[in-house]
């Protein structure tokens, strides 16, 4: 999945239904505000509140520190 791709503006997080980071290189969508990676297998988002893993605050923090300023959409 690459940053321009017109699906991330209609993907969300299957717990807050808020918007979601696509993480570098493209292999994770990341919920900042639930501290939630879900993983990107063969293209496919695995978007299954089950396929989620929590992130650890250091995590957290160097993951804000390498997504993307755009995100293409609005969050809360």
């Amino acid at each position: 999945m690459k940053p321009d791709d017109p699906l991330l503006k209609i993907l969300a997080c299957p717990l807050d239904k808020g918007p979601l980071i696509l993480l570098e290189p493209g292999d994770a969508l990341y919920n900042p505000r639930l501290r939630r990676r879900y993983p990107i297998v063969d293209g496919i988002p695995q978007l299954l509140p089950s396929s989620g893993e929590s992130v650890p605050d250091p995590e957290h923090r160097r993951l804000l520190g390498n997504a993307p300023a755009d995100t293409g959409r609005s969050g809360p």
